[in-house]
Formats: structure tokens, C-alpha cells, sequence
């Protein structure tokens, strides 16, 4: 199977969950969420990850990312928990498939650190917020979780690979969207951008940790 034909299962899936969202279509938006996930990893396996073991942790990571995607479908606190745990684990997941690509952190690799500071200078009222709403239950999950990204982004820039470091900017800006608005101020048309950013960024690491494989 061609690699331009693999890649239009998410492609063509990706949309379909964005459409859902614009219509506020939660019966759609139930089985396109994670199926644009699926799709991914699908993209995954048929071009090879699973030779390697950097493309291995990466299957693990998008495995526990539809996880995730499948506990924030619901709106409870205890999903939402489940949900911060899959991806907070998926995050370990990328950290480990980068550390094993490699880290050679060339000279505009540091740039990550001044990303790093931006995010938490968007997102310093988060967990605060959520201990307010929520608890330590919360909070304390959260807080772990922002730690755990943030090593994600730094390790994904280290790798020294444009598009992992891009696809995971693109992901912690997502997150930082997410997490502002359920805790801090509504945005407008967060949701939307969340989904996009989101399967933009997953997508891009897919593809930049595949190029690395391939290279």
C-alpha cells in the first residue's frame, strides 16, 4: 500500500470528527474521535513502526492517546481523570520513542525553552484553578501531567527532527487551549481548535517519527 493512500484514512477522518464538533454532533463525534486516532495508528503499523523500537513506543503513545480520547468523551470528573492518566502515560510513551530516536539537541533545539516558558505563562492559572474546582483529585493530576508535556516538547525539539518538534508544539498547544478553557475562561470555538491542533500534531510527530525510522 502506497504511503499517500494510507495517509488518507486519518486524512479523511480528521474532518469528519471537526464537522462533528462545528454541528455539535455528539453521536458522530463519539466514534470519529477516536477512530481518527485508529487511523494513525494504522498509518503506523502499515508503514512500519512496529520494526523499530522507537516506532514501537510510538504505537504504544497513539494506543493510549485514543484511550484517552475515548475517557474525554464524558463529561464527569472521573473521566476526565482517566482521560489526563491515558495521555499522561502516552506522553512517557513519545518521551521514550524520542529518547531512543536520539537526542542530539543541535543548536535550535534550545528555542524549545522559550516554548516551554510561553506555555506555562498561558497556563499558570490552570492548576490553581482546577484545586479550586476540584481538589488535589485534580489539581495534583494536572500538575503532574503539565510536567510530563512539557518534558515531551523539550525531548521532541531535542531530537533535532522539524517535524516532531513542530507536531509537538502544535500538541502542547492544543493541551494549553484544553486545559484554559475548562478551568480558567471559556475561548471561543475552543473545542474546534483543540481537535484540529490536535490530530495536527499527532499526525506530524507520526510522520516525523516514520522519516526518522526511514533515515
Amino acid at each position: 500500500m502506497s504511503t499517500a493512500l494510507v495517509w488518507m484514512v486519518p486524512i479523511a477522518l480528521a474532518p469528519v470528527d471537526w464537522v462533528a464538533v462545528i454541528r455539535r454532533d455528539r453521536r458522530t463525534e463519539t466514534w470519529a474521535k477516536p477512530a481518527t486516532l485508529a487511523g494513525l495508528l494504522v498509518v503506523a503499523l502499515v508503514l512500519g513502526a512496529a520494526s523499530s523500537a522507537p516506532g514501537r513506543w510510538m504505537l504504544v503513545a497513539l494506543a493510549l492517546g485514543m484511550a484517552g480520547d475515548v475517557a474525554l468523551l464524558g463529561e464527569s470528573v472521573g473521566r476526565f481523570r482517566a482521560g489526563v492518566a491515558a495521555f499522561l502515560v502516552g506522553h512517557v510513551a513519545w518521551i521514550v520513542a524520542f529518547a531512543t530516536l536520539g537526542l542530539p539537541r543541535p543548536d535550535w533545539s534550545w528555542l524549545v525553552l522559550a516554548l516551554v516558558a510561553a506555555s506555562g505563562l498561558v497556563t499558570r492559572d490552570v492548576v490553581p484553578a482546577a484545586h479550586r474546582a476540584h481538589g488535589s483529585s485534580v489539581s495534583l493530576p494536572v500538575a503532574v501531567y503539565t510536567l510530563v508535556i512539557a518534558t515531551m516538547l523539550v525531548c521532541a525539539w531535542f531530537t533535532g527532527a522539524p517535524l516532531i518538534a513542530a507536531g509537538a508544539a502544535i500538541f502542547v498547544a492544543s493541551d494549553s487551549t484544553l486545559s484554559v478553557d475548562r478551568f480558567v475562561r471559556p475561548l471561543p470555538s475552543a473545542h474546534l481548535l483543540v481537535m484540529i491542533t490536535y490530530h495536527v500534531g499527532q499526525a506530524l510527530m507520526v510522520l516525523g517519527v516514520l522519516d526518522a525510522i526511514a533515515g
